[in-house]
Parts: structure tokens; sequence; C-alpha cells
């Protein structure tokens, strides 16, 4: 079995979708999956924070399993949690979201399994996901690429944490997670999770750029991390280009190698609209 983590609220469905078709699609095993969502509500704080929804659920999980009737997907709420070790934090209002500190729950959910490849919503995979998962890391909490800017600004090892292979028996023995949460909790961070899980490691195994590569897509690429990033023309600029934005991923990266996941994607993005407008 696979162990997949995604973290998020409703917002990011299409990243999911996308996301997951890439690796359904780009991995030729037979092993099912099992997919993990951690979601929770924080509307008080904001209108468009709202857990995933029943619907998106349902199609999710009609999806995966039309590749495998194995496949299995765990929705788990973890607004208890989060009430209990951050509500009210220095790093509420984190860069993205309060939504991306809900990884550092994983050693206090019972049924997340030993191994754990958590990924952002904002990944494609380009090659076989067994590239990366089968991965020995033992003696390791994780296994992580390097970030882009991160190894020029700040120091060569500093790495991304949107791509990250879990070892979590190993996290749980060294409490990676217990100090990151600590973290949290005493100061405000300019990374917020990905600062404090630097903060708290023990030991991580380095994985070569092509394990989450957030800039360039090659033909060995395995993933592609559509992480905000850095333009020189027409003038020096930022962009904030997802997977899921179909016209500028063909206008400005002219990639076509995903059209395949782009077609299946738009069907099932169109079934839940059309579920949402049925339902009212």
């Amino acid at each position: 079995m696979v162990n997949v983590l995604f973290c998020g609220n409703e917002g990011v469905f299409d990243g999911m979708l996308t996301c997951t078709l890439s690796i359904l699609k780009r991995t030729t095993s037979n092993e099912p999956f099992h997919f993990y969502i951690f979601t929770m509500d924080l509307t008080d704080l904001d209108t468009k924070y709202t857990p995933l929804s029943d619907l998106q659920l349902k199609i999710y999980k009609y999806m995966i399993r039309k590749y495998n009737a194995e496949n299995e997907v765990s929705l788990i709420r973890v607004d208890s949690y989060y009430n209990k070790y951050f509500r009210g934090c220095p790093n509420e209002d984190a860069y993205c979201s309060p939504y991306t500190l809900i990884r550092l729950f994983a050693d206090l959910i019972p049924e997340i399994p030993d191994k754990l490849l958590y990924l952002d919503a904002d990944i494609f995979f380009n090659r076989d996901i067994h590239l990366l998962y089968d991965k020995d890391i033992e003696g390791y909490e994780y296994a992580a690429s390097r970030d882009h800017y991160g190894k020029y600004l700040l120091y060569p090892n500093y790495i991304n944490a949107g791509v990250l292979l879990f070892n979590m028996k190993e996290a749980r023995r060294t409490s990676l997670f217990v100090k990151a949460r600590k973290w949290i909790r005493a100061k405000k961070l300019v990374f917020a999770d990905q600062s404090a899980l630097i903060r708290s490691t023990t030991r991580k195994k380095m994985l070569p750029q092509r394990f989450n590569d957030q800039k360039f897509l090659h033909k060995w690429t395995v993933v592609r991390h559509f992480s905000k990033r850095l333009f020189y023309l027409p003038y020096p600029h930022t962009d904030n280009i997802k997977q899921w934005h179909i016209d500028k991923v063909h206008r400005i990266f002219r990639y076509h190698q995903f059209d395949d996941i782009y077609k299946e994607y738009l069907k099932y993005k169109k079934l839940y609209e059309q579920e949402v407008k049925y339902h009212g």
C-alpha cells in the first residue's frame, strides 16, 4: 500500500484532483493507494476556510476507484487538534493559510502508517511515484529535496517541505512533530511549518532535485512542484502558477506533457460542478 497525505480546505480540491490523477496515470504498478486528507473548519477566521465537502470526497473516491477498486481515501477532521495546539498562535496567519500547519498533527492520528508521503496540492508527478516512495529511509525522520531558492539564499541543504517522505516510526521516536508544534506556538516563523520542521529535525535524507523540482521540468523530473517562482521576462516578477491553471501552463510554461491528465481532470471537474448545481 502506498500512503499519501494531503492537507487543505475545499479550495485545494482542484490541486488534489490533478495531483492524484498524475500519480495514478504515471504509476505502472497495481499496488493500491491509501490517500489521507486532513481538513478542518476555520470559517470563524475566514469565510473561505471551509473543510473538504462530502460531495468533493464522493467525487474523489469515485475517481481513485476507477483506477483500482482497492484504492482508499480517509478524510480526517483535525479541528480539535488545531484548537488545542495552534488556535491563536503566532503563525495562525501563515504565509499560505493555517492549513499549512496541520500536517504537523500526523503523529497524533492513530491510523497514520509508518511510511507516509506528504504532498502539497500544487504538484504533478511526471514519472512513477515508486521512484520516490520506495526510497529507503530507515534511520531518518524524513527524506526531502532542496528548496530551489533557499539552497542559494540560505544554505545548501535547506529543504522544501512540499514533498516529504516520512518515516513516522522514527519521527515519533525523536518527537519531530512534538518539537515542531512547540516552535509554531512559541515564535513567528518566516515559513511557519517548514521552518518549524527544519528546526526540529534530527536526521533527514537529502534527495536529488528531480524529486521536488520547483522551477524546471526535465524528462528525468519525478515531481514538478508548481510553487511561486521568479520570472525575468518581460521584467523581473513573481507569479504563482498552479498546475490547474491550464491556460497558463500551456502558454507560459509550454507544457503539454500533462494534457492526458487535464483531459480527465476536466471531466471530473464538470461532474462535480453538475452535482453542485443539481444539489443547489
